[in-house]
């Protein structure tokens, strides 16, 4: 099923378009951090969901020789034979593996008495080294090579065993060679392969030289222990500690809890100046985070507060709770009276609504130690005290996505977790026809890793280099615990394969170019279905949408219980301390930053580093950021769910008027029959909705919703909309341009408040009915309100309830094109609009 494209040229209704909108350059700030531009978007780009049938579990082909050649001599693992896994979501691919393990009794160099042996493996065109130890002659290196079978043009492998030279070629100190055609196939869980003593041979065969190697050699696939931390020849160019950053990585976010600092009241705090009292406020920090309380509304000694302040903290706690207590001496002045610095490992960790004991803390006082450097530490005095109840809050889910694209609800304290209710496999294939993202020996290059977040599980596949249909065929699992979740997959050019760049991806260092990403929600899949599509990457850039390739998935949810699944969907979505306790918008959006910052900063000092230009973008950390095409969006959504109310009341409008006559009868008789019969109200309309179920069963998507470019208007806005989108914040544009938009928005703003007013105003006319503002149109209401009761009381239902329904259904030529009385009497009502200023 494809996506419905706008229609180019589709004029804007919400705000008018003026041709003299002056072209704004678009800010360079946001763009992609590569030197190859990214070409416009073309009309032709497809943007449809497509199906695919890639070869997954028993439908893997047989394995018919090298690059679809014939085995050597039939033999070995070249030989068509059909191999199991354990990974039945992705295409079988075999690798050739070779671990080198260390090496003994190397000869020294002649010159030195010394030897600075590495390892060579060699296979045709391909080259990988272990790093090299400096004048040790017994190795150990225990780090393996895995080259892609698809690229081997060569039957044998050569290892080579060097010694490292300051100036000149380095030395030969011997070899081994294997023929690929002997080389054993390991199946997991099979046991890994045992390496073996080999004496190392002269590199003219010349015979045995002196020296031992350890080394194993098999031939295995992706579904291999040994496979994510292999030196993979698809990364061969990679050198220095760039060969760390194309390794397949798991990621774990860290445990978040929230931490709620109640400040209570503070007794004896002593301003520097002892002929005034002071004007005291708390300030609490947690790592880079700063809240305050208000000032105290009394001038005293004992203040008291009692206001609670929020922060995000994540194990293990590195960061300490520092109070400090200040007296606002001049609006832009303030003084230290007392501070204190507290570990939070010291305080309870609450699973529940249930309180927790407040502690009285001293204060340590600044303004007589501190002020004279020459007094010790000792003459130090804690006169004063705060009193704080500080706690851990373990029944919240700490969020740190976007609540619209949320992909775990559980709570921080693992007592508080359900059972999962499902499992969650999806299988990273490939990608094909991306787009180059930076410019390599003068043409353009990609070097694509896809990273997939779940909950707290982040993972990072191989990087592929210089090509733009990468193939990782990496599966991965994930425990479900509601069905009503996102799972985020994210494509990036990997920048940091030279190994100079900053490793925790800060500072001015390169940066990892966004791809695109895809969104799957969970129930919209159906269990125990395999889904294998491709899915359009697409990116809004300053000059409008573009497609940068399409990523290939496979992807299966199984349910393990349907009672769990039912009992599921009837609870509550967060947990249930988000209901007792909430906490306020503004409150939500400030901890969601702070928690995306904690991540970010975690995950980065990983080994290799998930980035933080990495880390936003999965979690959406510019969702909140203004956009005239987001606005749009919205309205129009909002119009498209009312547009079906307004098509009910047309049809009732073609009823009434007799423009269907057959249908205008039918309805006749529904109604009598239903008048008749009030019992069967509630059931007819049930009945109803099922029969409209069960008709639209047949229509059901077939696929997972995409992003759809015609939903987010990304196609029909106008360019200097984008343009300021892509903006920063605050604004770097000229005052021209500012000053453009804000008329802009200031036209918009204005329709929308013609339209919330209009909206107030009817609602404060219901009110006005009762209220004697009006005290004609009140008493008149009144009346007419005690005679509809008579008539009520003295009037079975179904009569007023017939006549009322033929008086609505009335033939045309009953009707006049007036308004009619009630609505003319609402109308004449008094709203509040005449107190507006």
């Amino acid at each position: 099923m494809s996506i419905e494209r706008r229609q180019r040229g589709v004029p804007l209704t919400m705000h008018h378009q003026s041709s003299n909108i002056p072209q704004v350059a678009p800010d360079h700030h946001h763009q992609q951090s590569h030197s190859h531009p990214i070409p416009p978007a073309n009309v032709n780009d497809d943007f449809s969901l497509k199906d695919t049938n890639p070869d997954l579990g028993e439908r893997w082909p047989s394995v018919s020789g090298v690059g679809g050649r014939a085995g050597h001599g039939g033999m070995g693992w070249m030989n068509s034979e059909r191999y199991s896994s354990t990974y039945d979501l992705v295409e079988q691919m075999f690798y050739l593996y070779v671990r080198v393990v260390k090496a003994k009794d190397l000869p020294p160099s002649g010159i030195t008495a010394s030897c600075d042996p590495y390892v060579e493996v060699k296979l045709g065109n391909y080259k990988g080294r272990t790093k090299h130890f400096e004048k040790k002659l017994n190795p150990e290196w225990n780090q393996v090579f895995a080259f892609s079978k698809e690229r081997i043009q060569s039957s044998t492998l050569e290892v080579f065993v060097k010694d490292k030279e300051m100036i000149g070629r380095d030395d030969y100190l011997g070899r081994v060679v294997f023929d690929l055609n002997e080389i054993p196939t390991r199946v997991p869980p099979d046991s890994p392969l045992a390496p073996q003593w080999y004496r190392l041979d002269h590199r003219r065969g010349e015979g045995k030289v002196r020296g031992e190697i350890m080394v194993a050699v098999w031939m295995g696939t992706q579904a291999d222990e040994a496979f994510s931390d292999a030196w993979h020849s698809d990364g061969a160019s990679a050198h220095g500690d760039g060969v760390f950053n194309i390794r397949s990585k798991v990621y774990v976010s860290p445990k978040l809890w929230y931490l709620r600092v109640n400040v209570i009241e503070a007794q004896d705090v002593m301003p520097n100046d002892r002929s005034r009292l002071p004007e005291v406020f708390v300030k609490a920090q947690v790592g880079s985070q700063v809240l305050r309380t208000n000032t105290c509304p009394t001038r005293t000694a004992n203040p008291l507060w009692n206001e609670d302040l929020m922060f995000v903290a994540a194990e293990p706690f590195e960061d300490q709770l520092v109070i400090t207590v200040e007296d606002r001496v001049h609006p832009s002045k303030d003084d230290l009276l007392g501070r204190i610095t507290l570990p939070l490992d010291m305080f309870d960790r609450r699973l529940d609504h249930r309180s927790v004991h407040s502690r009285w803390f001293n204060l340590e006082n600044y303004g007589f130690g501190v002020l004279e450097p020459d007094r010790t530490r000792r003459e130090l005095k804690f006169s004063s005290r705060i009193h704080l109840r500080v706690c851990l809050e373990g029944g919240y889910h700490v969020l740190d996505e976007s609540t619209m694209y949320i992909s775990d609800q559980r709570p921080t304290a693992r007592q508080l977790w359900k059972q999962p209710i499902g499992i969650l496999e999806v299988g990273i294939l490939g990608a094909q026809g991306l787009l180059p993202m930076k410019m390599k020996d003068s043409r353009g290059s990609t070097d694509a890793y896809c990273v997939a977040k779940y909950g707290h599980k982040w993972v990072r596949t191989r990087t592929i280099i210089d090509t733009f249909n990468p193939k990782w065929n990496e599966q991965y699992t994930w425990e479900v615990y509601d069905p009503c979740t996102v799972i985020t997959l994210g494509v990036f050019d990997n920048c940091h394969l030279g190994g100079s760049e900053k490793l925790n991806g800060g500072g001015t260092g390169a940066r990892d170019s966004r791809i695109g990403k895809v969104r799957i929600r969970l129930s919209t899949l159906e269990a125990h279905r395999i889904y294998t599509h491709s899915y359009p990457l697409l990116v809004l850039h300053p000059h409008g949408v573009k497609k940068m390739g399409e990523l290939q998935l496979a992807v299966r949810f199984t349910t393990l219980s349907l009672a769990n699944m039912i009992y599921v969907y009837g609870h509550p979505l967060l947990p249930k301390m988000h209901y007792l306790h909430p906490l306020t918008v503004n409150q939500v959006d400030n901890l969601r930053y702070q928690a995306m910052n904690i991540v970010a900063v975690r995950l980065g000092r990983a080994e290799p580093p998930l980035r933080k230009e990495v880390v936003e973008y999965m979690l959406d950390v510019d969702s909140h950021v203004w956009s005239m095409r987001r606005s749009k969006a919205n309205f129009f959504r909002i119009m498209a769910l009312i547009s079906g109310v307004i098509s009910m009341s047309w049809w009732l409008g073609d009823v009434c008027t007799w423009k269907n006559p057959i249908t205008t009868v039918l309805v006749h008789i529904l109604f009598l029959i239903l008048i008749c019969y009030p019992e069967l109200i509630l059931p007819t309309m049930f009945l109803y909705m099922f029969l409209i179920g069960l008709w639209n069963y047949r229509l059901r998507p077939r696929h997972p919703p995409n992003m759809d470019t015609k939903l987010s208007w990304a196609e029909a806005v106008h360019p200097d909309e984008l343009d300021e989108e892509f903006d920063t914040f605050p604004s770097s544009k000229s005052n021209d341009a500012v000053r453009m938009r804000y008329d802009r928005l200031r036209s918009v703003a204005g329709r929308i408040q013609t339209v919330v007013g209009d909206i107030a105003t009817q609602g404060e006319r219901v009110q006005s009915l009762l209220s004697w503002r009006d005290p004609r149109a009140t008493s008149l209401f009144v009346v007419f309100c005690l005679c509809v009761a008579l008539v009520l009381y003295a009037t079975p239902f179904r009569v007023v309830a017939l006549v009322a329904g033929l008086y609505y259904l009335r033939h045309p030529r009953f009707r006049s094109k007036l308004p009619s009385v009630p609505i003319n009497f609402f109308r004449r009502l008094p709203a509040r609009t005449d107190s507006l200023l």
